[in-house]
């Protein structure tokens, strides 16, 4: 079949271009021209050598088509965990921030509760690092200083780990600082030369040493409890009482270490465990002690020397003036010097000073007429040698060694001297309560009014409606023995 109004270049009609002839002759009116797929091999070819319109559209869609694409997450679980997983905050670091706001927790976008959350995060995120170092501060203060009041309740393990850090913290000489002080309490625990030892004895001894145990495993101090029954060695030498000078030259071979050595007698009460010594007396040696004995000096003592060949330092009222200076710090009651709470320094001078002290001619000369022994001996020191007193400090009597009314009580009550509930002393001193004082009761006053001092919130709160009960029930029998 030709074409009439095109005629074809070739013999018989149709065109030299493959695909425009089509044997019309062989197909019916209502089928289509377009070759079947089926003809289309798998490489894209057409069999036969022409190429039909079949052919040509699949090349088409090959080029300029869309690949299919089928979605995941089809069912019915995986649709919903995926509208949950993207209600979730989505933190991701370094990626690209959307438009869309990808990546971010915006819930409820439209609420102030979503917006709010969203600052906050946003702000948390930028304060990162200051609120990490605060969180730090926060743990180191839970670790080292909240601790159980007790320690004879039985402890788990956590609360064993924490204890044993915040002692290790304040004994460390770089951190709390307290290995550099030990505490030597003189405890007669086998009974002396020429007594022996009651009920009430042992109990005193139990009391002092409990307490000073106390004291010394919470600020990580060292604490020496000396048996006194070693009297028994300066017996044929007139010593007793004496001891304490050797005691002390003994504690500082035993500690090479430490530094400030605190003498305590048997009869002493730690009111205030609360305070550490640093922060008590040597942060501030300034303040807390003085150097010119004339602010009190019941001794009369002649200060400063007035002899023009001594150096300055001697002839100065408070030495050279410096608390690095200072070796002995002593507290003085209404007779004198009290050696029954006082401070001793790691130095040259030291050595020296209980050489001197320790040297048998003072007490073979002069034991009948000095009372108070070692305590007699270093006055004697202090009034006749100059070099005593350019390392020596007085610190007020209360600080460190406050009296019971019972002793020094002869002129009445002496704010310098005598213990003030109101002001919370640190440290009592119930000296001279063997002489005609009951020792055990004002030991057992002093440690309950120590406890009720020093109770916690909550031990006051209980304490607290314990008394309104008892007055409760109080008034009745008032009302009983009136009618």
């Amino acid at each position: 079949m030709s074409l009439s109004r095109s005629p074809s270049p070739n013999k018989g009609g149709g065109w030299s271009s493959p695909g425009l002839t089509a044997n019309f002759d062989t197909l019916s009116g209502r089928s289509t021209p377009r070759k079947a797929y089926g003809d289309i091999r798998s490489n894209g070819s057409v069999r036969g050598s022409g190429v039909s319109w079949a052919t040509a559209k699949a090349r088409s869609e090959e080029v300029n088509g869309y690949p299919s694409f089928s979605s995941r997450n089809t069912g019915f679980f995986s649709r919903h965990a995926r509208q949950i997983s993207r209600s979730l905050p989505s933190f991701v670091r370094g990626a690209e921030k959307e438009k869309l706001g990808r990546g971010r927790w915006y819930p409820n976008n439209k609420s102030k509760t979503g917006r709010f959350l969203g600052f906050l995060g946003r702000s948390i995120w930028r304060l990162r690092l200051r609120l990490l170092v605060l969180l730090s501060f926060i743990l180191a203060i839970v670790v080292f200083y909240v601790t159980r009041k007790s320690y004879q309740c039985p402890l788990d393990l956590q609360a064993q780990l924490r204890i044993a850090m915040h002692r290790a913290y304040r004994k460390a000489s770089l951190l709390g600082g307290g290995s550099k002080f030990v505490i030597i309490l003189a405890a007669n625990q086998g009974g002396g030369v020429m007594e022996w030892k009651g009920a009430r004895e042992w109990a005193i001894e139990r009391d002092s040493v409990k307490n000073k145990k106390k004291y010394a495993k919470r600020w990580g101090y060292h604490l020496e409890i000396v048996d006194m029954s070693t009297k028994k060695r300066y017996a044929h030498e007139w010593r007793e009482s004496w001891e304490k000078v050797d005691t002390i030259r003994n504690c500082m071979r035993k500690y090479p270490k430490a530094e400030w050595f605190w003498w305590l007698d048997l009869n002493t009460f730690i009111m205030e465990p609360s305070y550490p010594l640093q922060k008590h007396v040597f942060n501030n040696l300034a303040s807390s002690t003085y150097r010119d004995i004339n602010l009190y000096n019941p001794l009369h003592i002649t200060h400063p020397f007035n002899n023009t060949q001594l150096d300055p330092d001697s002839l100065s009222a408070v030495g050279d003036g410096k608390t690095s200076s200072i070796d002995l710090i002593i507290p003085q009651d209404c007779a004198g010097f009290n050696l029954g709470s006082f401070f001793v320094r790691r130095s040259t001078w030291t050595d020296r000073l209980l050489d001197i002290w320790w040297d048998p001619v003072g007490y073979e000369q002069k034991h009948m007429e000095w009372e108070h022994k070692e305590q007699d001996a270093l006055e004697h020191l202090y009034i006749n040698q100059p070099w005593i007193r350019t390392h020596t400090a007085f610190i007020p009597q209360r600080m460190i060694n406050s009296f019971p009314m019972g002793a020094c009580g002869e002129h009445g009550e002496d704010k310098r001297i005598h213990y003030k509930e109101a002001d919370r002393d640190f440290v009592v001193n119930m000296a001279g309560c063997e002489w005609g004082r009951d020792c055990w009761g004002e030991m057992y006053n002093f440690r309950e009014l120590s406890n009720k001092l020093n109770r916690t919130p909550w031990e006051k709160f209980k304490d607290g409606i314990s008394d309104r009960i008892k007055a409760m029930k109080a008034k009745p029998a008032k009302k009983e023995g009136k009618s």
